[in-house]
This record gives structure tokens, sequence and C-alpha cells, in this order.
């Protein structure tokens, strides 16, 4: 199996995937989260059997379903009858929490909503205590309601 990775300046980055059967899979990451699945006829690489587009939240969808081994994936909030969702809010360079610790938003007792990892580029840093000082660039993983989860990306982003 091969798989090659080609980066789309300005729009995100394409995947090729050779299958082992000579079978020829093209995903195109935008870098908004949305995604395209292409297949390719294996007798002809070039010619395009067909495209499925993906919103962010299909294509998290799918990417679960293909990573889980022997469970069913993970469903949202709204499936298991809870009011919840799971997103990423982003720690923008003029975001009040800069540098500030984590603890500073409030965020369990002004929302609701649990943060439960911080993003960074040098790793996920799950279950962050209330000292762990943001930094620009890093994304928060959050649960909560989306009434919730909108407030507190309102916070975070200074409003």
């Amino acid at each position: 199996m091969v798989t090659r990775r080609t980066p789309l300046p300005g729009v995100g980055t394409q995947y090729d995937i050779a299958t082992r059967d000579g079978r020829h899979i093209s995903v195109v990451a935008h870098e908004d989260g949305r995604r395209f699945i292409s297949f390719y006829d294996p007798k002809d690489p070039d010619a395009c059997q067909g495209t499925v587009p993906l919103d962010a939240e299909e294509a998290e969808r799918l990417a679960s379903v293909l990573m889980r081994q022997n469970a069913d994936p993970v469903l949202p909030g709204d499936e298991l009858g809870l009011d919840l969702v799971t997103e990423r809010i982003p720690i923008e360079p003029d975001s009040p929490y800069r540098s500030r610790p984590l603890g500073d938003t409030r965020a369990r007792t002004r929302t609701g909503v649990s943060i439960v990892a911080v993003l960074r580029r040098t790793g996920a840093h799950p279950s962050p205590s209330p000292d762990y000082r943001l930094e620009a660039g890093d994304t928060l993983l959050v649960v909560g309601t989306r009434e919730g989860v909108d407030d507190l990306a309102d916070i975070i982003a200074g409003g």
C-alpha cells in the first residue's frame, strides 16, 4: 500500500492512497475541515469514478468509524439522547486568554462547558489543570451544550 501527501497551498493537503489490490483513493483535506474523497479506475489512475464531498462533522464521523476497532463509532450527544457537542475552539493571537492560565476562563462556571484537552503543535494535553498556561495557536477541545460551547467561543475570542 502506498500513500502520497501533496500540500495544496491555500487549500489544504491531498492524500493519495494506492491499495494493495491496485485501487486508487484520493482525499483532499481542506483547511476549513471539509474533505473530498475521490475514487479512481485502477486501469486508468487519471479517470475519476466519483467524488464524495464531506463537511467537517461528516469527515470526523467517517474517521471515527474507520479508526475504531471492534466497537461502534462514537455517536454525537444528540444521537445518544444527550444535548452535547464536541468542538475545537482556537486561541487566537488577540484572545484575552493568550498567555494566561486556563482557570482564568472560568469556562465550566460561566458556560457549563468542559475543556477536555488543549491541542498544541507539540502535542495534545488531556485534562489540563487550571494553571495550564494558554498560548496563541492552541486549540481547546471542549464538550458541552451547543449554547454553552458558542458562549465559550465568544468568551475566548474576547466577546
